[in-house]
């Protein structure tokens, strides 16, 4: 691993406070019970979401299914299948790459609160882009969903985020006064 826990870095004798990270609050330093319930109300409400999107992406793509020739569905059924796989896995090695490469450069808690405020901006604008692409896309969302599921599901699975590492570096810099 890049780096320690949050939990093991050592406890700094100063004044500067604890910065609050978007979700978990100042939770990320002592890592207890109340860290553990954010990361778990995360994880549930992650699954709900997962679980909800693939059920559409699935009933999108049975849609689609039910024009094609009995024929063709099953040779399409097996390339979803294939693709699907291929995906979920996809989605979850570039997820633990970026996660990787975002341990080594990882952000200050300025600039985490940016950074949600800037995702939080988008969001609506993109929802909007989305909704016209998804009648495009309605024969692959199953790959498309499998892609997701396995991002999410190995950003649900890290140690810790890099939020919490880069909050953790800026207290220790903080505390030496430099």
């Amino acid at each position: 691993m890049a780096s320690r826990a949050s939990s093991e870095a050592a406890a700094p004798g100063f004044s500067v406070p604890i910065p609050a990270l978007p979700k978990l609050g100042r939770t990320w330093y002592r890592r207890g019970a109340l860290y553990w319930l954010c990361r778990a109300r995360t994880t549930v409400f992650i699954v709900l979401v997962m679980a909800m999107f693939s059920l559409f992406a699935l009933s999108l793509y049975a849609g689609v299914r039910d024009l094609l020739p009995s024929t063709v569905r099953v040779m399409c059924d097996g390339v979803q299948v294939a693709a699907s796989v291929v995906t979920l896995v996809w989605g979850w090695v570039a997820q633990r790459r970026g996660h990787r490469v975002a341990l080594l450069n990882p952000p200050t808690p300025s600039q985490t609160l940016q950074a949600k405020r800037d995702h939080n901006r988008r969001v609506p604008g993109r929802i909007a882009m989305g909704r016209g692409l998804v009648l495009l896309a309605a024969p692959v969302m199953p790959a498309f969903a499998a892609w997701i599921v396995g991002w999410l599901a190995a950003w649900l699975t890290v140690r810790e985020y890099p939020s919490e590492v880069g909050a953790r570096r800026w207290l220790e810099e903080h505390a030496t006064g430099t």
